[in-house]
């Protein structure tokens, strides 16, 4: 017995409208939070304790009085703009390098490498090896310091970056390779010259994943830096709750814009690179 066509055009339109209700259930389970931390940033001090979700009462003041109650805050947008890019450009650059040498080079102990990176995924760095992080960050004399806390956000997801790097440096046709390396060049200029255009989509990923963790980062910061003036903003705004007054809750809302506001605007900004990688197999096991 066949199934008509009008049968299975229905069936299909159902099946993309309940696709599109799950999509968009999760996009708001995402999105509203964001849309009423924001509004709560823009609402007077009393609206803010109605209950209603859209503000009677604009008030932008709040991100004013955020900016003068903490001091350092200019200081500490910058301590993390500075930790995250320094913290991007060193991972990506490991990643890109380790992800080419394990697809197109004859190293040896090569598959030990990739298993040795592969199990380290299954352990918490931050929980199991802080006290070690500790231990080596004082020895070096880097506690309570900025720059400090860039070596250790570079091991956070150095394996998953460099995991990501070799998927895609696998998707490379090894006879362009081979005829990279039959016209003379060495390592350097195929990686360089050749490979690097391919997997430009794939890196965008790796710069996507090591920004969010970097920008977001708040054990490690906490754990290894002492003084207001040297944190990064996630910790600042853990410890801002105590310090803005009672009725503080469209003040703090300011604060978690401020933090939360780059890493959107990067995202958004890259959003077409990051899909695009993800398509081209960046996450492929």
């Amino acid at each position: 017995m066949t199934v008509s066509h009008a049968h299975l055009r229905r069936r299909r339109q159902i099946a993309t409208l309940a696709k599109h209700l799950v999509i968009n259930f999760f996009v708001l389970i995402i999105l509203l939070p964001l849309a009423w931390v924001f509004l709560l940033s823009i609402k007077s001090i009393p609206d803010a304790y109605t209950g209603a979700l859209w503000p009677e009462q604009f008030d932008f003041t709040h991100y004013a009085y955020v900016l003068e109650k903490i001091e350092t805050l200019p200081r500490n947008l910058w301590n993390s703009v500075y930790v995250t890019l320094a913290t991007v450009f060193i991972t990506s650059l490991c990643a890109v390098l380790g992800g080419y040498a394990l697809v197109h080079l004859e190293l040896p102990g090569r598959r030990l490498v990739l298993f040795g990176l592969i199990a380290s995924l299954y352990f918490p760095v931050r929980v199991v090896s802080l006290i070690s992080i500790f231990e080596i960050q004082r020895t070096l004399g880097l506690i309570n310091t900025t720059s400090g806390l860039i070596l250790p956000y570079v091991t956070l997801n150095l394996a998953i970056s460099i995991l990501i790097m070799r998927s895609i440096f696998e998707q490379i046709p090894r006879e362009l390779i081979d005829a990279a390396r039959i016209d003379g060049c060495g390592p350097w200029r195929t990686l360089v010259s050749v490979t690097l255009p391919l997997i430009t989509n794939g890196l965008v990923v790796v710069l996507i994943v090591n920004f969010v963790t970097a920008w977001g980062e708040y054990l490690l910061a906490a754990t290894l830096t002492n003084d207001q003036i040297v944190r990064t903003l996630p910790v600042v705004l853990a410890s801002a709750h105590g310090g803005m007054g009672q009725w503080a809750w469209p003040r703090i809302a300011a604060v978690y814009v401020i933090v939360i506001a780059p890493g959107i605007l990067v995202f958004a900004l890259a959003q077409k690179f990051f899909f695009q990688g993800l398509l081209e197999g960046a996450l492929k096991a």
